[in-house]
Protein backbone atom coordinates (compact mmCIF):
# COMPACT_ATOMS: atom_id res chain seq x y z
CA UNK A 1 0.00 0.00 0.00
CA UNK A 2 1.49 3.36 -0.99
CA UNK A 3 1.90 5.80 1.15
CA UNK A 4 -0.37 8.15 -0.68
CA UNK A 5 -3.07 5.71 0.11
CA UNK A 6 -2.15 5.56 3.64
CA UNK A 7 -2.48 9.24 3.98
CA UNK A 8 -6.05 9.49 2.62
CA UNK A 9 -7.06 6.33 4.64
CA UNK A 10 -5.65 8.71 7.95
CA UNK A 11 -7.12 11.75 6.53
CA UNK A 12 -10.69 10.04 6.08
CA UNK A 13 -10.43 8.64 9.49
CA UNK A 14 -8.87 11.89 11.18
CA UNK A 15 -12.19 13.22 9.89
CA UNK A 16 -14.49 10.49 10.86
CA UNK A 17 -13.34 10.44 14.60
CA UNK A 18 -13.36 14.15 15.21
CA UNK A 19 -17.09 14.63 13.48
CA UNK A 20 -18.66 11.48 15.70
CA UNK A 21 -19.25 10.04 11.99
CA UNK A 22 -19.55 6.63 11.03
CA UNK A 23 -19.76 5.19 7.34
CA UNK A 24 -20.54 1.87 6.08
CA UNK A 25 -17.72 -0.10 4.53
CA UNK A 26 -14.13 1.33 2.95
CA UNK A 27 -12.94 1.12 -0.63
CA UNK A 28 -10.97 -1.95 -1.43
CA UNK A 29 -7.85 0.38 -2.34
CA UNK A 30 -8.12 1.72 1.28
CA UNK A 31 -7.84 -1.48 2.92
CA UNK A 32 -4.32 -1.96 4.47
CA UNK A 33 -2.87 -5.45 3.58
CA UNK A 34 -1.36 -6.54 6.64
CA UNK A 35 -1.88 -5.40 10.47
CA UNK A 36 1.84 -3.75 10.55
CA UNK A 37 0.30 -1.60 7.99
CA UNK A 38 -2.26 -0.84 9.56
CA UNK A 39 -0.64 0.46 12.76
CA UNK A 40 1.25 2.69 10.31
CA UNK A 41 -1.73 4.44 9.63
CA UNK A 42 -3.36 4.40 12.48
CA UNK A 43 -0.13 6.74 14.11
CA UNK A 44 -0.66 8.95 11.09
CA UNK A 45 -3.97 8.85 12.32
CA UNK A 46 -2.84 10.23 15.00
CA UNK A 47 -0.91 12.94 13.97
CA UNK A 48 -3.46 13.81 11.37
CA UNK A 49 -5.73 14.37 14.92
CA UNK A 50 -2.87 16.56 16.84
CA UNK A 51 -4.31 15.15 20.08
CA UNK A 52 -2.45 13.88 22.84
CA UNK A 53 -1.91 9.90 23.32
CA UNK A 54 -2.96 9.09 27.01
CA UNK A 55 -3.45 5.74 27.14
CA UNK A 56 -3.85 2.81 25.47
CA UNK A 57 -6.64 -0.56 24.77
CA UNK A 58 -5.56 -3.62 24.28
CA UNK A 59 -8.50 -6.07 22.80
CA UNK A 60 -8.46 -10.10 21.80
CA UNK A 61 -6.14 -11.38 24.48
CA UNK A 62 -7.84 -15.04 24.10
CA UNK A 63 -9.04 -17.76 21.04
CA UNK A 64 -12.38 -16.41 21.91
CA UNK A 65 -12.16 -12.75 21.18
CA UNK A 66 -9.34 -13.13 18.65
CA UNK A 67 -11.97 -15.66 16.99
CA UNK A 68 -14.50 -12.65 17.39
CA UNK A 69 -12.39 -10.23 15.79
CA UNK A 70 -10.85 -12.38 13.20
CA UNK A 71 -7.14 -12.04 14.23
CA UNK A 72 -4.31 -14.63 15.52
CA UNK A 73 -3.14 -12.09 18.64
CA UNK A 74 -3.77 -9.41 20.56
CA UNK A 75 -4.43 -6.08 19.07
CA UNK A 76 -4.02 -2.32 20.40
CA UNK A 77 -5.14 1.14 19.80
CA UNK A 78 -4.39 4.38 20.94
CA UNK A 79 -6.93 6.36 23.38
CA UNK A 80 -6.56 10.44 23.32
CA UNK A 81 -6.43 12.07 26.60
CA UNK A 82 -9.95 14.05 26.37
CA UNK A 83 -11.87 11.02 26.01
CA UNK A 84 -10.12 9.05 29.97
CA UNK A 85 -12.52 9.50 32.34
CA UNK A 86 -13.59 8.99 35.88
CA UNK A 87 -16.07 6.94 36.67
CA UNK A 88 -19.35 7.83 37.15
CA UNK A 89 -19.42 8.69 33.52
CA UNK A 90 -22.57 10.10 31.13
CA UNK A 91 -21.95 10.46 27.70
CA UNK A 92 -24.19 11.55 25.18
CA UNK A 93 -25.11 8.46 23.25
CA UNK A 94 -25.57 10.58 19.98
CA UNK A 95 -22.33 11.38 20.00
CA UNK A 96 -20.29 8.07 19.87
CA UNK A 97 -20.38 5.35 17.52
CA UNK A 98 -21.74 2.52 17.96
CA UNK A 99 -19.82 2.53 21.97
CA UNK A 100 -19.91 -0.91 23.37
CA UNK A 101 -19.34 -1.39 27.37
CA UNK A 102 -16.70 -3.70 28.32
CA UNK A 103 -15.84 -4.52 31.90
CA UNK A 104 -12.01 -4.08 32.37
CA UNK A 105 -9.17 -3.70 34.58
CA UNK A 106 -7.33 -0.45 34.06
CA UNK A 107 -3.72 0.32 34.46
CA UNK A 108 -1.84 3.82 35.11
CA UNK A 109 1.58 3.60 34.74
CA UNK A 110 4.06 5.38 37.09
CA UNK A 111 6.90 5.10 34.88
CA UNK A 112 8.37 5.26 31.37
CA UNK A 113 8.99 1.76 29.44
CA UNK A 114 10.67 3.34 26.23
CA UNK A 115 11.85 1.17 23.28
CA UNK A 116 14.88 -0.83 23.90
CA UNK A 117 16.96 -3.86 22.32
CA UNK A 118 15.65 -6.38 25.26
CA UNK A 119 12.34 -7.48 25.62
CA UNK A 120 10.54 -6.23 29.29
CA UNK A 121 10.20 -8.48 31.79
CA UNK A 122 6.51 -9.06 33.63
CA UNK A 123 8.13 -7.90 37.07
CA UNK A 124 9.72 -4.78 34.93
CA UNK A 125 6.66 -4.11 33.87
CA UNK A 126 4.85 -4.52 36.90
CA UNK A 127 7.51 -2.32 38.86
CA UNK A 128 6.22 0.70 36.60
CA UNK A 129 2.51 0.42 37.25
CA UNK A 130 1.29 3.21 39.70
CA UNK A 131 -2.04 2.10 40.44
CA UNK A 132 -4.86 -0.53 38.64
CA UNK A 133 -8.03 0.20 38.47
CA UNK A 134 -11.49 -1.59 37.91
CA UNK A 135 -12.60 0.42 34.70
CA UNK A 136 -15.85 0.30 31.98
CA UNK A 137 -14.11 0.92 28.20
CA UNK A 138 -16.74 2.45 25.75
CA UNK A 139 -14.90 0.72 22.73
CA UNK A 140 -16.09 2.60 19.66
CA UNK A 141 -15.32 1.91 15.22
CA UNK A 142 -15.94 4.38 12.30
CA UNK A 143 -17.33 1.51 10.76
CA UNK A 144 -20.77 0.67 10.24
CA UNK A 145 -21.81 -3.01 11.72
CA UNK A 146 -23.12 -4.35 8.60
CA UNK A 147 -22.83 -6.14 5.47
CA UNK A 148 -20.17 -4.43 4.10
CA UNK A 149 -17.91 -3.71 7.53
CA UNK A 150 -14.41 -4.22 6.46
CA UNK A 151 -11.65 -6.42 7.45
CA UNK A 152 -9.58 -6.29 10.80
CA UNK A 153 -6.73 -4.23 9.08
CA UNK A 154 -9.36 -1.20 8.66
CA UNK A 155 -10.41 -1.23 12.38
CA UNK A 156 -6.92 -1.91 13.86
CA UNK A 157 -5.79 1.46 11.82
CA UNK A 158 -8.34 2.99 13.11
CA UNK A 159 -7.33 2.92 16.72
CA UNK A 160 -8.76 -1.08 17.34
CA UNK A 161 -11.90 0.41 17.79
CA UNK A 162 -10.97 2.95 21.01
CA UNK A 163 -13.06 5.11 22.32
CA UNK A 164 -13.83 5.94 25.72
CA UNK A 165 -11.97 4.69 29.28
CA UNK A 166 -13.62 4.72 32.43
CA UNK A 167 -11.51 4.12 35.34
CA UNK A 168 -12.95 3.70 39.08
CA UNK A 169 -10.84 3.80 42.56
CA UNK A 170 -7.84 2.51 42.63
CA UNK A 171 -7.34 -1.39 44.10
CA UNK A 172 -5.93 -0.90 47.66
CA UNK A 173 -2.47 -3.12 47.57
CA UNK A 174 -3.66 -4.59 44.02
CA UNK A 175 -0.37 -6.89 44.18
CA UNK A 176 -1.52 -8.59 47.05
CA UNK A 177 -4.90 -8.96 46.22
CA UNK A 178 -6.01 -12.40 43.85
CA UNK A 179 -6.88 -10.36 40.69
CA UNK A 180 -6.85 -13.40 38.35
CA UNK A 181 -10.15 -15.34 39.99
CA UNK A 182 -11.90 -12.51 41.44
CA UNK A 183 -15.49 -12.30 39.41
CA UNK A 184 -16.27 -9.47 37.75
CA UNK A 185 -20.22 -8.88 36.39
CA UNK A 186 -21.57 -6.04 33.73
CA UNK A 187 -24.43 -5.10 34.40
CA UNK A 188 -27.25 -3.22 32.16
CA UNK A 189 -29.58 -1.12 34.41
CA UNK A 190 -28.88 -2.95 37.78
CA UNK A 191 -29.36 -6.12 35.71
CA UNK A 192 -26.24 -8.64 35.41
CA UNK A 193 -25.94 -9.28 31.96
CA UNK A 194 -21.85 -11.02 31.52
CA UNK A 195 -19.93 -12.22 34.40
CA UNK A 196 -16.16 -13.14 34.03
CA UNK A 197 -12.57 -13.51 35.49
CA UNK A 198 -9.39 -12.01 34.57
CA UNK A 199 -7.82 -16.07 34.49
CA UNK A 200 -10.08 -16.96 31.89
CA UNK A 201 -10.23 -13.78 29.99
CA UNK A 202 -6.00 -12.49 30.36
CA UNK A 203 -4.59 -14.71 32.68
CA UNK A 204 -3.91 -11.63 34.68
CA UNK A 205 -3.65 -7.85 33.77
CA UNK A 206 0.16 -7.96 33.36
CA UNK A 207 0.20 -10.80 31.19
CA UNK A 208 -1.43 -8.25 28.19
CA UNK A 209 0.17 -5.05 29.77
CA UNK A 210 3.26 -6.81 29.41
CA UNK A 211 2.82 -7.51 25.74
CA UNK A 212 1.91 -3.98 24.95
CA UNK A 213 5.07 -3.19 26.31
CA UNK A 214 6.96 -4.79 24.37
CA UNK A 215 4.77 -4.46 20.98
CA UNK A 216 5.44 -0.42 21.50
CA UNK A 217 9.27 -1.12 22.44
CA UNK A 218 9.43 -3.34 19.11
CA UNK A 219 7.81 -0.09 17.21
CA UNK A 220 9.95 2.50 18.20
CA UNK A 221 6.80 4.30 20.33
CA UNK A 222 6.80 2.88 24.14
CA UNK A 223 4.98 3.49 26.94
CA UNK A 224 5.00 6.71 29.14
CA UNK A 225 4.25 7.92 32.79
CA UNK A 226 0.57 9.01 33.42
CA UNK A 227 -0.86 6.88 30.55
CA UNK A 228 -3.39 4.59 31.17
CA UNK A 229 -4.08 0.84 29.42
CA UNK A 230 -6.99 -1.12 29.36
CA UNK A 231 -5.94 -4.47 29.59
CA UNK A 232 -8.50 -5.97 27.44
CA UNK A 233 -12.44 -7.25 28.08
CA UNK A 234 -13.46 -9.43 31.42
CA UNK A 235 -17.13 -10.20 29.81
CA UNK A 236 -17.39 -9.78 26.24
CA UNK A 237 -19.25 -7.04 23.95
CA UNK A 238 -22.76 -5.81 24.47
CA UNK A 239 -24.74 -3.76 22.31
CA UNK A 240 -25.80 -0.48 24.24
CA UNK A 241 -29.18 1.77 23.52
CA UNK A 242 -29.87 4.88 24.42
CA UNK A 243 -30.31 5.78 28.18
CA UNK A 244 -29.07 2.50 29.67
CA UNK A 245 -26.19 2.45 32.52
CA UNK A 246 -23.56 -0.05 32.70
CA UNK A 247 -21.80 -0.88 35.64
CA UNK A 248 -18.42 -2.67 35.49
CA UNK A 249 -18.97 -4.30 38.82
CA UNK A 250 -15.38 -6.16 40.30
CA UNK A 251 -16.95 -6.97 43.83
CA UNK A 252 -14.51 -5.97 46.79
CA UNK A 253 -12.18 -4.25 44.42
CA UNK A 254 -14.80 -1.66 43.53
CA UNK A 255 -16.97 -0.43 40.00
CA UNK A 256 -17.04 1.69 37.68
CA UNK A 257 -20.16 3.15 35.48
CA UNK A 258 -21.30 4.32 32.39
CA UNK A 259 -24.48 6.38 31.49
CA UNK A 260 -25.47 6.89 27.82
CA UNK A 261 -28.11 9.67 28.15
Amino acid sequence: MEIKKQRALATLLARLRKGNLQQSGLKEDLIPPSKEVAYRVAHLVERELGWEVKGWKIAATNTEMQRALRTDTPIFGRVYSQFIKQSPLTVNFDELSSPIPEAEYQVFLGKDLPPRVDSYKISEVADAVSSVHPGLELAECRFRHDKKFPPLEAILADGAGSGVLVYGPPIVDWEKVDIANNEVSLLRNGNPQRKGTALKALEHPLIPLTWLANELSRTGIGMKTGQLVSTGTLTGMLRPKKGETFIADFGALGKASGTYK
